[in-house]
Parts: structure tokens; C-alpha cells; sequence
């Protein structure tokens, strides 16, 4: 790979296309390329996510997330790859179920924030279901595996609980919607 990436810049995409991993060339604007975008802006945001203090557990999950949306991608960028795998939608449910457990139930909507991790994972978990919905809207046009579209899906879930668990690691409680506050 060291000599792949040796110049950023190729002049193949002035014209509006670009490549997939097949060699295939499509319109910069395809759902696609629109699907692969939303993954990488994830990936993006959960790298911001890991820019915070972070249980040691949670920062480990975080980049194992970030490998499975590289492979993500790159089954997205490759049409008929299949590189999401059951295995890896198990180990989000099970971590799912680990960080879940010991939180109080919820009996109202929370409201991204408390703490800044908290809001962070919050973000990530709305970039996630935008994912997701790209890929759902380009399975509808061309062949997808579900692999991808069950990982982005439990994933949002997992993000929605990190945000929870990061606020009691950073000494907040959950931040709850007050219905008609300010009616």
C-alpha cells in the first residue's frame, strides 16, 4: 500500500466521475458515491469521538468501528464484495448489551448533549442513520448485501447508548426532553 497512495492528486475526476474498486467509472453524484461519502463522514466522526476522554473499553469499541467502516466502504466501493459479516453485526449486539445493561431504563426521550463525548456520540449516531438511509435508497436501485445496511443499523443503536454511558462516565445523568417547555 506504501506506494499506492503516493500522489493524492490524479486528474481522474475533473470530469465528474470517479472510480470503484471494481475499475467501474460513475458520476460523482450516484447514490454510490453518495453512500460512500456518508460512511466516511461516520468514520470522520467517530474519529472525533476518539479525540475525547474515553473509557479504555469504549475507545477500543470505537476502533474496531472504525475498521468495519473501512471494510464497510470498501464493500460499498466494490459492488458484490462482501465484507461485512454476521460475526461483526454479533459483536455490536453484543456490546450493545454490555454497555446497555447497566443503565437505568429510559421512561422519556433523552436530548443529545451532557457532556461533550456524550453529544459527540450523539452526532455520530445521526451521521450513522443518514448512512444508513443512503444505502437503504441505493439497494432500491442496485444489489446491496444486508450485511452493511445491519451493521449501520445496530451501530446507531450502539452510539445512542454510548452517548448515555459517556455521560454517567463523565459524573451527567441523561439530559430529558421536557415535552412543551416552552408552549
Amino acid at each position: 500500500m506504501g506506494h499506492r497512495l503516493s500522489k493524492i492528486y490524479t486528474r481522474t475526476g475533473d470530469a465528474g466521475t470517479t472510480g470503484l474498486g471494481d475499475g467501474k467509472r460513475v458520476s460523482k453524484n450516484s447514490l454510490r458515491i453518495h453512500s460512500l461519502g456518508e460512511v466516511d463522514e461516520l468514520n470522520a466522526v467517530v474519529g472525533l469521538l476518539l479525540t475525547e476522554e474515553l473509557p479504555d473499553d469504549v475507545r477500543a469499541l470505537l476502533t474496531d468501528v472504525q475498521n468495519d467502516l473501512f471494510d464497510l466502504g470498501g464493500e460499498v466501493c466494490i459492488p458484490g464484495m462482501n465484507m461485512i459479516t454476521a460475526r461483526q453485526v454479533d459483536r455490536l449486539e453484543t456490546e450493545l448489551d454490555r454497555l446497555n445493561e447497566p443503565l437505568p431504563p429510559l421512561k422519556d426521550f433523552i436530548l443529545p448533549g451532557g457532556t461533550r463525548a456524550a453529544a459527540l456520540a450523539h452526532l455520530a449516531r445521526t451521521v450513522c442513520r443518514r448512512a444508513e438511509r443512503m444505502l437503504v435508497g441505493l439497494a432500491q436501485d442496485e444489489a446491496v448485501n444486508d450485511g452493511p445496511r445491519q451493521y449501520l443499523n445496530r451501530l446507531s443503536d450502539l452510539l445512542f447508548v454510548l452517548g448515555r454511558v459517556l455521560n454517567r462516565a463523565g459524573g451527567r445523568g441523561d439530559v430529558l426532553w421536557q415535552k412543551g417547555k416552552n408552549a
